[in-house]
């Protein structure tokens, strides 16, 4: 959990939405060496492009993207930012098998005039991210993508909460029980 920051006159209070994104179905049949290089599957290569194309009718355009650098977080970013307009997006190889700490961590380098991030991931991380910020406990099976609004001078003192889970967007409905 992140220590208390003192907050932030409202003057300079600046609203913040957090995109947090599981990688699309991947193959475990591909034959890839590590799960690292595994590829995506056909279900994971039709649902990325759908969840970029919601991202931009919802007009949750991100302003920075972040990504595992994991063979299939990079395919589900490529084929979802074709929706999305030219985005700056990178690979960062600390979101392979992160933890949740590890967004505290890559917040205290994005820029204060950034209004929208999206970071691309893997499970437990999306699962973790989302509670911890929202309060809520939500499944992020693949191709999930959780909106977040919070507020905050900088990321780091936005990301001390609180957070509103805005919605849970899924390439299908979940299964019933």
């Amino acid at each position: 959990m992140q220590p208390s920051l003192p907050r932030t006159p409202p003057d300079v209070i600046r609203p913040r939405r957090l995109v947090v994104m599981r990688h699309a179905k991947s193959s475990w049949t591909s034959g890839a060496a590590t799960d690292h290089a595994r590829p995506l599957n056909e279900r994971g290569r039709r649902d990325a492009p759908r969840m970029g194309r919601a991202l931009r009718e919802r007009g949750w355009i991100p302003e920075q993207v972040l990504w595992s650098d994991a063979t299939r977080t990079a395919q589900t970013w490529a084929l979802a930012a074709p929706e999305l307009g030219p985005v700056p997006a990178s690979a960062c190889g600390r979101l392979y098998l992160a933890d949740v700490s590890v967004m505290f961590e890559l917040a205290l380098d994005w820029s204060t005039s950034l209004g929208t991030v999206l970071l691309l991931g893997h499970n437990p991380f999306c699962e973790e991210a989302v509670s911890l910020l929202s309060g809520r406990e939500e499944v992020m099976t693949t191709a999930n993508v959780a909106l977040l609004e919070g507020e905050g001078a900088s990321w780091a003192e936005a990301l001390g909460g609180p957070w509103r889970l805005v919605d849970l967007l899924r390439p299908r409905p979940p299964r019933g029980p």
